[in-house]
């Protein structure tokens, strides 16, 4: 377009001597298109002469001041070469493919696709108005056409054929209302077999040991699915599941208690111990890391250690579930910069079979 634009003016310019100086004019344009020639010529005397774009400005320029009669003499191209190359130069004011302006709409933002298919990954039933609704919600301007676009190009299936969550998903999901129920024995010092009940909340890994006895009756085993209930408190109302084996302490007393609550029992399998493997895990946690350590008197003892190892479990122990944080802050962010560690205090759990280690404030 500038091209064309500097020959315009060059044409206008040109013009002004030929209207004033009529008679000498022809001849000086001729002078001026014999020396432009000979120029050209002389830059390729080894090779065929080859006319550049801004070769071709000057003869289409000039042309305009000889008589059509004589161009055949003066030029030395064909009068339709000259004025191809005046319609070429002329066109190109009218060439837009240089100009770097986009036409349509803007470009949607790199950060704006990414939220769409994150909202449609942690939503799989979402189809492309309702993420638009989210969106929208949230403050970002985008049309529902454009959110069915991201996700075509991403080979996301339409809603609700959209891949599902994954496994890890599903199963966390369904850990948010399930507390696992088994028994472990204590073999104390004389050789007496003691039992406690274990039950772990699958979401948050909390453990509640409710009672230890000798003679774990059908009857007994009540009192510690009460005692659940009442630690349960306030969060009962989410718990749905307390998966549990064919032990004969289980019985119909002992179910009632979470029926009444709102609570399914679900039974495993005989000699299934994988289907609650949850429950089965921490009771080796607790054997590994406190009672093959202590040698444990009697009941009142059994009943010390299970308390102060739940403790140290609910509130100190990190746990990979958790993000390396202990249940009773499952739901906090741990704290993974110390600028200026200070002194190191190590707190003894059971005698120092555990140490709990912090920073003095």
């Amino acid at each position: 377009m500038i091209i064309s634009t500097v020959y315009r003016i060059t044409r206008a310019l040109l013009s002004v001597p030929g209207v004033l100086l009529r008679r000498n004019t022809a001849k000086d344009a001729e002078l001026l298109v014999l020396r432009h020639e000979n120029a050209v010529l002389r830059r390729q005397l080894a090779g065929p002469v080859r006319y550049e774009p801004a070769d071709r400005f000057w003869p289409a320029a000039l042309s305009s001041l000889i008589p059509r009669c004589d161009w055949g003499r003066v030029f030395p191209v064909t009068p339709g070469t000259l004025l191809a190359w005046h319609r070429r130069l002329i066109a190109k004011r009218w060439d837009y493919s240089d100009r770097r302006r986009r036409t349509g709409r803007p470009p949607t933002a790199a950060a704006l696709k990414k939220l769409v298919l994150r909202l449609a990954q942690e939503n799989p039933q979402w189809g492309h108005r309702r993420i638009q609704g989210e969106l929208t919600r949230l403050g970002h301007s985008i049309a529902p056409s454009t959110v069915w676009q991201i996700l075509h190009a991403a080979g996301a299936d339409p809603a609700p054929r959209r891949t599902g969550p994954s496994w890890r998903e599903f199963l966390t999901v369904q850990a948010e209302g399930i507390v696992a129920a088994d028994f472990f024995h204590i073999d104390t010092i004389t050789g007496k077999r003691l039992y406690a009940p274990a039950f772990l909340e699958h979401r948050t890994r909390k453990l509640h040991i409710t009672g230890v006895t000798a003679h774990p009756t059908a009857k007994w085993a009540v009192q510690p699915a009460r005692n659940l209930t009442a630690d349960l408190g306030t969060r009962v109302g989410p718990v749905r599941f307390v998966p549990r084996d064919h032990d004969s302490k289980y019985t119909e007393p002992f179910d009632a208690v979470f029926k009444a609550e709102g609570i399914d029992v679900l039974l495993s399998a005989p000699r299934a111990p994988r289907m609650n493997a949850h429950c089965e895990r921490v009771i080796g946690t607790i054997r590994r890391e406190a009672l093959d350590h202590v040698l444990v008197m009697n009941q009142a003892h059994a009943r010390r250690v299970l308390a102060e190892y739940q403790h140290h479990y609910n509130a100190h122990r990190p746990h990979r579930s958790q993000d390396q944080r202990p249940p009773e802050a499952a739901h906090q962010q741990p704290d993974r910069s110390v600028s200026t560690p200070g002194k190191l205090l190590r707190t003894r759990i059971l005698g120092g079979v555990i140490n709990q280690y912090q920073y003095v404030a």
